[in-house]
């Protein structure tokens, strides 16, 4: 299993990063986790091709987490022609909050026909579905987002990877993230504690119980990008990164 971190910023584009994408790849499949609104140039500068990716799986609808989808969707179609299927998947309310997005970026481009197979579905907690190689499985976290936040795990080969996407610490992230060969969690702040966050100081006092082999840093906001050269026992995200588990 191969990681690239496309874009690990936060919603504001602290640190001039891109907003949240990974892509994470087998022998036969291309995933991404997260497609913020800045992704699809993201990829073009990495020089990663849209239409080779396979399916895009969402933790929660904000914005910079799926924001866009509207543009990916509108260049397979017009500008990458794309003929491979594409699989969409995201959290219950997903289809409906993605059709408004799209009317309101670019009315009327969410009743044009595909010229590729479309397939769009919801994944609700506990669920497990599959792209490809991939198996995802849902767990519900704690993020406001008018519908239900989730951390995804993912496995393939015997490798397994977590995102815990945007959450405040939850004890569902044990069951998650438990022991994992690569856990990519959100520290928003360093130490400073605020609703529906996690911050790096929690996560690191929680670590030995989650159990992860190897702990990546994303999401990061002005404050923890600031302090990072405190930061033990975890890694930390770049766009561009790309790493083997």
């Amino acid at each position: 299993m191969r990681v690239t971190f496309i874009g690990s910023g936060d919603a504001f584009g602290s640190g001039g990063r891109f907003n949240t994408c990974i892509m994470v790849e087998t022998v036969a499949t291309r995933l991404l986790v997260d497609c913020g609104a800045s992704s699809l140039v993201a990829l073009r500068k990495l020089g990663i091709d849209p239409n080779s990716i396979d399916g895009i799986a969402v933790g929660h609808l904000h914005g910079d987490h799926f924001g866009g989808l509207p543009f990916f969707l509108l260049d397979a179609q017009l500008v990458s022609r794309r003929r491979k299927p594409l699989r969409l998947i995201g959290p219950p309310g997903f289809e409906e909050r993605l059709r408004a997005a799209q009317e309101i970026f670019f009315p009327r481009s969410s009743t044009v026909a595909a010229d590729y197979a479309l397939e769009l579905s919801e994944i609700a907690p506990g669920e497990s579905q599959r792209v490809g190689e991939i198996a995802i499985t849902a767990f519900e976290v704690d993020h406001f987002c008018a519908a239900p936040p989730l951390a995804l795990r993912l496995e393939s080969g015997g490798k397994s990877l977590c995102y815990t996407g945007d959450t405040e610490w939850t004890e569902r992230l044990i069951e998650a993230a438990r022991d994992v060969d690569l856990l990519i969690a959100e520290a928003y702040f360093f130490d400073k504690k605020i609703r529906w966050h996690l911050d790096y100081a929690t996560l690191l006092r929680n670590l030995d119980r989650l159990g992860a082999k190897r702990v990546i840093l994303t999401h990061m906001g002005a404050d923890m990008l600031a302090r990072r050269g405190e930061v033990k026992r975890c890694e930390l995200a770049a766009d561009g990164l790309r790493i083997e588990v």
